[in-house]
């Protein structure tokens, strides 16, 4: 084998220029990707070994691929070592002091810890706050994070939040592999800040000029041919790790230039792949017995770890067998315990195997490799049963730790060939994760099992039926249902567990995945297959009674629900009972009952058993949605803080990520909409394996493009909230998508779609017969049957709604009346009636409160005045468009702003935030934000109601107070 020297940086000069720019310019935020192998670690090293001298601190964490349920852990990792760069603990912020119990290094350096929270999302939103105060503290500082690719949930909200806001001496350095994944590590949601460096540094594999200076570096030689480096390349695919790997595998006395033959010889017999284990071979030959023996039981543990786990897995050079004694059961095998030179020998191999470069040492005295290439190579390279033995002790010497890590435990189990002991960790392993609540651990652990094909069969039907449960409490659904689906193919269940299966599956589908047409034919299988269960029946039948789903009316979700309720009054069963009195307050609420609150009085939110909170916590969760639906706001905050609450606390995952997305819609409604585009997309982003059930986000996106003229957008987004299939989707989310819909219709002057759409939206709703839903649908339904002519259909239309909403407790639809009205009348000669109508409707809309809904009220009384000659339409025309600008709502208030330039009343624009000599006023960053979008001057002109003339003045000024040449370069205003 070779002696080379250090692997130089090669080919990664921009690269480097950009990353130590960034990095020098806080805040920063700084992604560097790649595939495995391909130089991101050793770039960020070179970068930071280049930074211009000063106090800056260097904090590193790493993610792992074997990981504990421990969130936020690679940054509390970097955080460890800070404790001689704080000032003293009354100077810090006092709420680094929740931090004291995740830091206990540094609990004597922060302020004392603050009382606890009662909510576990505002606790953690603490946590987040103290971070980054800690982090401020220290600045300026590098913050670097490896292996993104491989970060937990917990550990990515917390670098959104750090990256969203970041500390302003605060670099932020990832590395992270993309693996053919499209959306960014960090989210697609992630906006880059205006006053913070976004730098994405992109690695590509070195080309043939790349490969030869490598090489040429590592072997000191100037005279590679140009075949030596064209199979070289060929044999690395450019992978500077496979390159590095394999010269150092190369023979020590290497051919002269003088025969390029033979170095083209001696690259094919190092035989690297492609190469990689052989060169790793050539490696390992070349090291003391004591050495690789520690490099192996490296390999066999996969992740960096201390001096006496390695020596233990290494296994005792004078023991006369590495394999466990025959007698011993593996699970149960203890650590050999050496002589008294052992431990020497073991410090001695394990030093050694450093100095050859082929363990490195990491943060907090660990030891691994540096790729994880290269600890697969030396892994497969091991023989069978040298590697079980090593597996045998790992599983010993881990179990005996303070806090056994159960997933690592059942890894070892797994290739030590113990199945007893694999299944009990890995079972165990699966319900901690669950009770912290991490289902997504407990999730990936069990579908891991599932798809061992040596997994015995008499355990699958436990851990499919475990699977089927987690998953239904769950985010992450794709896999599962082709697991469940592959496994329900299958003869191995038992008819009652197959039936809990397919009913978990159907559950599953309905709900996370967001596909009633799928979900809600396989629960109707399971009931069949559950009649000797009747309380799981029960399950099955209150979840079909939800009326929120499927095409069924209201009359046969109420029958379903009186079966459940029959059956689970048979039952001693509290958590099927929570689960049944769940589904009927949720029933109650979404039908504008006015017994709905005695129902939810009766959950029993402070059960101590957690499956029974878990189903209150759904309870909570959809009795939010519901109450924000009917337009009781007030009520629906206070299910959202005991949903939030108990959520957390009994790790459902599904209804927290409802209860947020159902959050935005209410914040929509209510008019809290500063922000809310850039919340929705963010919520949006972690729904990636879950878009259907994020359809009220995609509602509010709609809504919001619909109010500043992105009509595209507009109808994109309303199409995923549910029309693109409205059969199949959340009948009150589609139906609110309708009526945004037919708005758009009449807004773009195409009458006849807008009614045809009414036409269809109204069918459903009047086929379901929850004629609460209809708030946001039937006055626009009115007005577009009114302007096609058909003012019958529109009259018939109110009176059927006003009869369905009767004696239903829904402000939302009592004050939709009024508006529907007010649109019938105005439509008519009764002006003067849509007046008054349009009036009431108003100021029932702003006690809800519903502002933008209040605003359109108030345009439709003003345009009632204005007909009748009524001198003040032009004061509440101006109101109505004061109220659409503070909302944002450009579009709107600009229609109101023509009606009153054309009556010959000044409106002068409000001013924006700051202004200064180059600053957009209101109406060009208005024009800057259509222009980014790709809009023409016409179309410009179209949604802002200017002439093109002033449109063309407008984008002239924006590209002169930008310091742009191109509409091209104009970017959405901030």
């Amino acid at each position: 084998m070779s002696i080379v020297p250090p692997p130089p940086l090669v080919g990664r000069a921009t690269e480097l220029r950009a990353l130590i720019d960034a990095v020098t310019r806080p805040p920063a935020v700084v992604l560097v990707e790649g595939e495995a192998g391909i130089g991101k670690t050793r770039l960020v090293r070179a970068a930071l070994d280049r930074l211009p001298s000063g106090d800056r601190a260097v904090l590193l964490g790493y993610c792992h691929q074997i990981r504990e349920p421990f969130p936020y852990g690679p940054v509390f990792e970097a955080l460890r070592d800070i404790r001689g760069r704080l000032p003293a603990a009354h100077r810090l912020n006092p709420v680094t002091g929740a931090l004291r119990a995740h830091l206990p290094e540094l609990a004597g350096a922060l302020p004392p810890s603050p009382q606890p929270l009662d909510d576990p999302r505002a606790e953690r939103h603490r946590v987040f706050r103290a971070i980054r105060a800690l982090l401020a503290a220290v600045g300026p500082a590098v913050l670097v994070v490896e292996d993104l690719h491989w970060a937990d949930d917990g550990t990515l909200d917390l670098l959104r939040f750090l990256t969203g806001q970041p500390p302003q001496g605060l670099a932020v350095v990832a590395t992270c592999r993309r693996d053919g994944v499209a959306s960014p590590p960090l989210g697609r949601a992630y906006r880059h800040q205006p006053d913070t460096a976004n730098v994405v540094v992109r690695l590509a594999p070195l080309d043939a000029s790349g490969v030869a200076s490598l090489a040429g570096a590592l072997l000191e030689r100037s005279d590679l041919s140009p075949g030596f480096v064209a199979r070289l390349h060929e044999r690395t695919a450019g992978i500077p790790f496979v390159v590095e790997e394999l010269v150092r595998s190369l023979p020590a006395s290497l051919p002269g230039a003088d025969d390029p033959d033979a170095l083209d010889r001696a690259v094919d017999r190092a035989g690297v792949p492609l190469l990689l284990r052989e060169a790793m071979a050539e490696r390992m030959a070349g090291l003391s017995p004591d050495a690789a023996r520690a490099v192996r039981a490296a390999a066999v543990l996969r992740l960096p770890a201390g001096e006496q786990l390695i020596t233990v897995v290494g296994g005792d050079p004078a023991a006369p067998s590495h394999a466990a004694p025959s007698h011993a059961a593996p699970g149960h095998a203890a650590p050999g315990h050496a002589g008294p030179g052992h431990a020497g020998l073991g410090s001695a191999g394990l030093a050694e195997a450093l100095r050859a470069g082929v363990l490195h040492e990491h943060p907090g005295g660990r030891y691994g490799f540096r790729h994880a290439l290269a600890q697969q190579a030396v892994y497969a390279a091991i023989p069978g049963p040298e590697r079980r033995s090593a597996h045998v002790r790992a599983m010993a010497a881990l179990a005996t730790t303070e806090a056994p890590p159960l997933v690592q435990l059942a890894f070892h189990a797994r290739q030590a060939g113990d199945t007893d002991c694999w299944v009990r960790h890995g079972t165990s392993a699966a319900q901690q994760a669950a009770a912290l609540g991490d289902t997504a651990l407990a999730v990936e652990v069990v579908e891991g099992m599932l798809d061992d094909p040596d997994l015995p069969a008499r355990d699958r039907g436990p851990l499919v039926l475990m699977l089927s449960r987690f998953a239904a409490t769950g985010l992450s659904h794709q896999r599962v249902v082709r697991l469940l689906r592959q496994v329900l193919r299958g003869d191995f269940l038992s008819r009652d567990v197959r039936g809990e299966v397919r009913l978990n599956l159907g559950v599953v589908l309905s709900n996370q995945a967001g596909d009633a047409a799928a979900g809600r034919p396989e629960i109707m299988a399971a009931l069949a297959e559950l009649n000797d269960r009747p309380t799981l029946a029960a399950r099955g039948w209150a979840s079909m009674a939800m009326p929120e789903w499927g095409p069924e009316s209201l009359a046969e979700h109420a029958e379903w629900m009186a079966r459940a309720e029959a059956l689970v009054a048979t039952a001693d069963n509290p958590e099927l009972s929570a689960a049944v009195l769940a589904n009927r307050a949720s029933f109650e609420m979404t039908t504008g009952s006015p017994g709905a609150f005695d129902v939810a009085a009766r959950l029993p939110a402070e059960d101590p058993r957690a499956g029974v909170r878990r189903e209150v916590a759904r309870a909570y969760c959809n009795l939010h949605d519901s109450a924000t639906t009917v337009g009781l706001y007030a009520a629906a905050e206070r299910f959202a803080r005991e949903g939030r609450r108990l959520a957390l606390e009994t790790g459902a995952q599904y209804p927290a990520f409802l209860l947020d997305a159902s959050a935005i819609r209410r914040e929509w409604l209510t008019g809290r909409w500063d922000g809310l585009r850039d919340r929705a997309a963010s919520l949006g982003e972690s729904a990636t394996e879950t878009p259907l059930i994020a359809v009220d986000l995609w509602l509010v996106l709609g809504l919001l493009a619909l109010a500043t003229g992105e009509w595209e957008e507009a109808v994109r987004q309303f199409h995923r909230a549910g029309l693109d299939a409205p059969e199949a989707r959340n009948a009150p989310v589609v139906t609110a998508a309708a009526g945004g819909l037919v708005d758009l219709h009449l807004a773009r002057g195409a009458v006849d779609e807008a009614a045809a759409e009414a036409e269809r939206a109204v069918a459903r709703l009047r086929r379901k017969g929850v004629w609460v839903w209809g708030a946001s649908l039937v006055p626009s339904a009115v007005v577009a049957f009114a302007r096609a002519g058909r003012m019958g259909t529109a009259a018939e239309l109110v009176d059927e709604y006003a009869a369905g909403i009767a004696g239903r407790v829904a402000p939302a639809a009592h004050a939709a009346l009024d508006a529907a009205r007010g649109a019938l009348a105005a439509a008519g000669p009764g002006l003067a009636d849509a007046a008054a109508f349009f009036a009431r409707a108003r100021e029932a809309y702003a006690a809800l409160p519903q502002p933008y809904a209040a605003a359109r009220s108030a345009e439709g009384e003003a345009r009632s005045r204005l007909a009748l000659g009524d001198g003040a339409a032009a004061v509440v025309y101006r109101e109505a468009a004061e109220s659409y600008g503070r909302l944002g709502a450009t579009h709107d208030a600009a229609r109101c702003r023509r009606v009153l330039r054309d009556i010959g009343v000044d409106v002068p624009l409000p001013r924006g935030g700051r202004r200064g000599a180059g600053a957009l006023s209101q109406r060009e960053r208005e024009v800057a934000r259509l222009v980014a979008l790709g809009r023409t001057n016409r179309e410009i002109a179209d949604v802002l109601f200017l002439s093109t003339r002033t449109v063309e003045t407008h984008v002239a000024t924006v590209l002169r107070k930008l310091g742009v040449r191109s509409r091209t370069q104009i970017a959405p205003p901030a």
